[in-house]
């Protein structure tokens, strides 16, 4: 039989709280170390939903959007999110969004914003280009690595 330490006591605890965080936060993996002790907490979250029914859309004088292979974290010019967190595309509601397709960019520039833990964190681009696509909604939520956009 298995006696309880107050450490293991403490780590059962610790479990619990961050687990509850997960709950409070909406995160889906929350890591915390401490000294010896390594603890990480996630939880898997399934999405479903219907296929929204086809809508005949008018074709546009120039097409926009340049293609993009159909794995797009393996892009050249993909830019990854670099931490979990929600995606904003502009630094307030109603404000103009960071970037734009078709629109050049500079080394530096803000692309867009990834609120983690009630901070917002600007992500800036890792190089200068033209942005070909963007890979995320305003207000969607994103995961670590996850493609946020592709700068040519």
């Amino acid at each position: 039989m298995k006696t309880m330490t107050k450490e293991t006591k403490f780590d059962q605890e610790l479990i619990r709280q961050l687990a509850t965080l997960l709950d409070e936060t909406n995160l889906t993996e929350i890591e915390v170390e401490h000294k010896d002790l390594r603890v990480r907490v996630a939880r898997q979250m399934t999405f479903s939903a219907a296929a929204p029914a086809p809508v005949a859309a008018p074709v546009p004088a120039a097409p926009v959007e340049i293609a993009v292979s159909a794995d797009p974290a393996s892009h050249p010019g993909a830019v990854t999110s670099p931490m979990v967190g929600t995606a904003y595309l502009a630094a307030e509601p109603g404000a103009a969004n960071f970037i734009e397709i078709g629109k050049s960019i500079k080394k530096g520039d803000t692309i867009l914003i990834v609120e983690a833990m009630k901070t917002m964190n600007q992500i800036p681009a890792p190089k200068s280009g033209t942005v070909s696509a963007i890979l995320v909604d305003d207000g969607q939520p994103v995961e670590f690595g996850e493609p946020l956009i592709i700068i040519e």
